[in-house]
């Protein structure tokens, strides 16, 4: 079944846009696109997020989030991200290591040898929002239960 996907947008609070660019636009890479004093956009594989400056929102560390189990690790919740193919999800996660990203959950295959095995990782921003990247050994499976 093939599927036209649509682009998502996603606003998320932070700190400081001084800190969002460097994260986002140097250490990530993304193409940066408008922006104003109190906000920026970033390309993020295809898709828009916004880092909207919140000047209340005092930067939070990993262990001021919730977390739910999920094969054997503590997932942060709330993340987002993209669903990436294995190429650019391994391009991405060595990109983090040699920048020096701190990860809440190293690289690994999760479900290894099950329906919906996927490499995934999670890492903050310098805001503490969480991030998950993930990529399927078999894309069709992304919904499979």
């Amino acid at each position: 079944m093939s599927v036209d996907l649509s682009p998502f947008h996603v606003a998320f609070p932070v700190h400081d846009i001084a800190a969002a660019r460097a994260f986002y636009g140097g250490t990530m890479g993304l193409a940066e696109g408008r922006s104003d004093d109190a906000w920026v956009d970033f390309d993020l594989f295809g898709h828009q997020i916004v880092a909207h400056l919140d000047p209340n929102l005092a930067e939070k560390r990993q262990g001021d989030c919730h977390h739910n189990p999920v094969d054997g690790h503590d997932v942060p919740v709330p993340h987002f991200g993209v669903v990436l193919d294995m190429e650019r999800f391994s391009h991405l996660a060595d990109r983090l290591r040699d920048e020096g990203v701190e990860f809440v959950i190293e690289p690994y295959i999760r479900f290894a040898g099950e329906v919906g095995e996927q490499a995934t990782m999670f890492f903050l921003d310098p805001s503490g929002n969480a991030l998950e990247f993930k990529a399927f050994k078999d894309r069709s499976q992304l919904f499979a239960t």
